[in-house]
């Protein structure tokens, strides 16, 4: 059994130190890796991210994120990034990493993704330049997640998880106003998702949704933004049987 420990939409700043520092201490008596699921700071700045780091820096597991679009406002993403990797932390953008926990290999394929509206209700790239810019640069995340979860494909592990940070599916934005649908996520990721297969898919980016969802595949997705999960982390066990809910 592999416990995966997933939280998103911390949204931290100076003023935010040790906020959740004592729970992340905890994190190693429920789960064998935390996954960040992406808007760590408020307006993605390198000091925003220090306190990120400081409240994930040196915990007992391994420590995996993706970014959220919070984290890309001011246009300082590479230095958020290499801040919290200088913490230890993993941070994955079409990438995917393999751990050792617990006597199982877990791997995690990252991608940040974005909007563009799900199956009946999304856009396409067809018209003016932007809109297609805005269509392009979705598939381009899913694409990203693709790959990352193809590498995995052959690694022999014994559970892989999707870490993004926009939805793959409508379900976990159950609550939110459908109107703006088309900017929590995309129906691509959930095809990227069951094009190679995952025992789990998290994600945050849509505070007032729902955690428990499912892809057309057949794959578990939770929303762990945590105005949605109410807690520091949600634990999430994988088995024999997928993924089922735990703390």
């Amino acid at each position: 059994m592999i416990r995966v420990a997933a939280v998103g939409d911390i949204h931290l700043a100076p003023g935010s130190e040790g906020v959740l520092r004592p729970a992340f201490e905890t994190v190693h008596d429920h789960a064998d890796v935390l996954l960040l699921a992406g808007d760590l700071t408020r307006h993605g700045t390198p000091e925003e991210a220090e306190v990120v780091a400081g409240e994930v820096a040196g915990l007992p597991v391994p420590v995996v994120a993706v970014l959220g679009n919070h984290d890309y406002h001011s246009d300082q993403e590479k230095a958020v990034v290499q801040v919290l990797a200088d913490a230890g932390v993993t941070v994955l953008e079409g990438e995917s990493v393999v751990l050792e926990v617990g006597g199982h290999r877990v791997g995690i394929a990252g991608a940040k993704g974005f909007g563009g509206g799900f199956a009946g209700r999304c856009g396409s790239d067809f018209g003016e330049p932007e809109m297609k810019a805005f269509m392009q640069y979705g598939r381009a995340c899913a694409d990203r997640l693709h790959e990352a979860l193809t590498e995995l494909a052959d690694a022999g592990c014994d559970a892989r998880v999707a870490l993004t940070h926009y939805a793959p599916v409508p379900d976990t934005l159950a609550g939110e106003p459908p109107e703006i649908h088309p900017f929590l996520g995309s129906y691509l990721l959930a095809e990227a998702i069951d094009a190679t297969g995952a025992d789990l898919a998290v994600h945050g980016h849509a505070h007032l949704g729902t955690e428990h969802g499912m892809t057309l595949g057949g794959v578990h997705v939770r929303n762990v933004a945590m105005p949605v999960i109410d807690r520091a982390f949600a634990v999430y066990r994988l088995g024999d049987h997928g993924a089922s809910a735990g703390r």
